[in-house]
């Protein structure tokens, strides 16, 4: 066996969620990493001049004489998988986190070993899923000669390795710009998603509970006539994501959002929910359920009814408060009947009046 050093830049590459996404669906995963592999990364990393040492699973180890190089072929790759995975559910997606190290390798039989090496594993790890993270060195080698921005995330103690090693997060605009969804156009009527509760347990088999209760929820609100209520298909899709309610305001083309948690411990259960306007970002209402789990559906559809008899006059009110702000010129026939609606309970002549004309 022979051993030779030499100075190389390494790409380590991994499967975000590949357990979980294994676990729905293997051979549709493997099928599609397969696909991925012979139509996107390896024509990819052959055009910029790399060599893939290994695969491992998951995962690839990629070397190359140049840094230019390689955060070039890293930033085609996750531009090319975020327009590919545009069409596609977020829980169905596969993503790369790639990390990117600079230094000198021990190249033997073909593999390839050394702290340059592990860096660049340490490295993908700290990458977020579609993301680049690459070493200071990485940065400024590049500098200068390749069109992409950095964003310097600190010194990090990687796993394994002696020293801190100052960490660059690479930004890539095509990406952001090819995952981000068109805005969809508000309903003619008020609308309103339930996110998925986030399950503060730390007990995966209560997802089940934080989940039947999300449903039980939609459906109480689906009995609101004049509210329009997103299906659970789209609002599940930002299941387990820290997620903007502004964007998710504009992506599922609704004005209210309504997120909360689900915690238990010894065999009781608080549930929290917040209502918030998706257009400004205001919490309009948050309150708080506990309950025991001895008679777990009986409290899911107890937190069910009181969510949705507390959400109707929330939402109401909020309706009432937005079209009186309204401009006259730009009003629809539900802002009229809205700005009717509390002048009609009244006893008062000219407030009857003022309904019957905003009603005409």
């Amino acid at each position: 066996m022979s051993q030779t050093r030499r100075l190389a830049a390494i790409l380590a590459a991994d499967v975000a969620g590949y357990s979980r996404l294994m676990g729905a669906d293997e051979e549709g995963t493997l099928k599609r990493l397969a696909a991925i592999r012979t139509e996107l990364t390896d024509p990819k990393i052959a055009k910029h001049h790399g060599r893939i040492v290994k695969t491992m699973g998951d995962g690839l180890l990629v070397e190359f004489a140049s840094v230019v190089d390689a955060l070039r072929c890293a930033a085609a790759i996750q531009t090319a998988m975020a327009e590919r995975n545009m069409a596609v559910a977020s829980d169905d997606r596969i993503e790369f986190r790639i990390g990117i190290n600079v230094g000198d390798i021990v190249a033997e039989d073909g593999d390839i070993f050394g702290d340059g090496v592990n860096v660049a594993a340490r490295l993908e790890a700290l990458a977020e899923p579609g993301g680049i993270c690459v070493s200071a060195r990485v940065q400024e080698d590049a500098a200068g000669k390749i069109d992409l921005a950095f964003e310097d995330i600190g010194e990090q103690s990687l796993k394994n390795i002696v020293r801190p090693v100052r960490v660059y997060r690479v930004r890539l605009a095509s990406v952001s710009a090819a995952m981000a969804r068109p805005a969809l156009a508000l309903p003619d009527k008020p609308s309103i998603a339930v996110l998925p509760f986030a399950n503060l347990s730390g007990d995966p088999e209560q997802e089940y509970f934080a989940d039947g209760m999300v449903a039980e929820i939609i459906t109480a609100l689906s009995r609101i006539r004049w509210l329009f209520v997103i299906a659970p298909s789209s609002s599940f899709t930002y299941k387990g994501q820290a997620v903007d309610v502004k964007r998710v305001g504009r992506e599922l083309g609704v004005r209210y959002v309504l997120e909360g948690s689900v915690r238990k411990a010894a065999g009781r259960v608080r549930i929290t929910a917040q209502l918030i306007d998706a257009a400004s970002g205001a919490h309009l209402w948050a309150d708080r359920f506990d309950g025991s789990l001895e008679h777990v559906f009986d409290l899911q559809d107890q937190v069910a009814t009181s969510v949705a008899g507390v959400i109707e006059p929330t939402l109401q009110a909020a309706e009432i408060a937005r079209s009186a702000a309204r401009p006259t010129n730009d009003l629809t026939s539900y802002d009229l009947y809205l700005r009717a609606l509390p002048n009609c309970l009244s006893w008062d002549r000219k407030r009857i009046n003022t309904a019957l004309d905003l009603l005409e």
